[in-house]
């Protein structure tokens, strides 16, 4: 079982606090670390000192880090153009030295849009925009050396690009697509992804999702499925009140649907973990809410990681 770790630096976190976060998970074991893209905090609380660019951040890790795989979880479409958005992720990657994976969603939140003036179409729409950035990036991505590409769709068109920077991974990053969408997301996750990912939901329903993705590959004749990984929120303690305390935030008021946390001593997690690779995960996203708590990781890396390969 693969193990990453999943942040929420809109919740309040600096440049300076997730570099020590990254670095630490690096030296702990971990195999990657990627971010959300929010900007702005989404309980009542403002997430002083207040939002952090995605790309930004990664591109200095990239810088800080030597082997952790980073990336986004998800990338809004609404943020950034596709064209543009090709350019960064291969530089970041370049960077990195061929570490990084990109996330790729709808957005979602509407009042981090209207705080920024970032435009915010109907759901819908938003889908159309997220699977016309996917076709362009791989369609950048997948463009020969010497050639160009060009693209007509409805919300975006690219004319004779270079299709350049080049990422460092051949024929692109790692594309992620994450959702509990029952009917795009699968579709989207089939025809683009590498990775599909549930968040932060029940085994069962965690199930139910990764069914409908197997569903969605057999129709378009995809021989594979993308791999398949599972977002979990974890608050592991040595003690019930350490983990209690650990999980305090989760009680706070905020916009996020409900979610079915890991709250307890390390053999809880392992048993999530196992129940997840039951179902097809191979890959397992642990969603840490404090950023400060280094000891949080240490504790999951020597009572957690070590159970996962037997």
């Amino acid at each position: 079982m693969r193990v990453c770790l999943f942040i929420e630096p809109h919740r309040g976190a600096s440049y300076d606090t997730q570099s020590r976060f990254a670095r630490h998970a690096e030296d702990a074991g971990y195999e990657g670390l990627l971010r959300a893209d929010h900007y702005r905090a989404l309980t009542p609380d403002p997430g002083l000192p207040g939002p952090t660019d995605a790309w930004v951040t990664l591109a200095g890790l990239a810088r800080e880090t030597k082997t952790l795989r980073i990336g986004t979880m998800v990338n809004s479409a609404t943020f950034r153009l596709p064209g543009p958005l090709s350019i960064i992720v291969a530089q970041v990657d370049q960077m990195s030295g061929g570490r990084v994976e990109l996330g790729m969603g709808a957005g979602w939140v509407e009042r981090e849009h209207t705080a920024y003036g970032i435009p915010f179409p109907p759901v819908g729409e938003r889908f159309d925009r997220l699977e016309e950035q996917l076709e362009i990036l791989t369609g950048l991505w997948g463009t020969d050396e010497g050639e160009t590409y060009s693209f007509h769709g409805k919300h975006y068109q690219l004319v004779d690009a270079h299709a350049l920077p080049r990422p460092a991974q051949r024929p692109h990053p790692p594309i992620i697509v994450g959702g509990k969408g029952p009917r795009r997301t699968p579709e989207l996750a089939a025809r683009y992804a590498d990775e599909y990912n549930m968040p932060f939901k029940s085994v069962a329903e965690t199930a139910a999702a990764f069914d409908r993705v197997r569903r969605a590959c057999e129709r378009i004749g995809r021989a594979e499925p993308p791999t398949l990984s599972a977002g979990i929120v974890v608050a592991i303690g040595r003690s019930d009140a350490e983990a209690e305390r650990r999980a305090a935030p989760l009680h706070v008021k905020s916009v996020l649907p409900p979610e079915d946390p890991v709250v307890g001593p390390p053999a809880r997690l392992v048993q999530r973990i196992n129940e997840m690779r039951e179902i097809g995960a191979t890959r397992v996203h642990l969603r840490i809410i404090e950023m400060d708590d280094l000891d949080h990781l240490d504790l999951i890396a020597a009572e957690v990681l070590p159970q996962l390969s037997r």
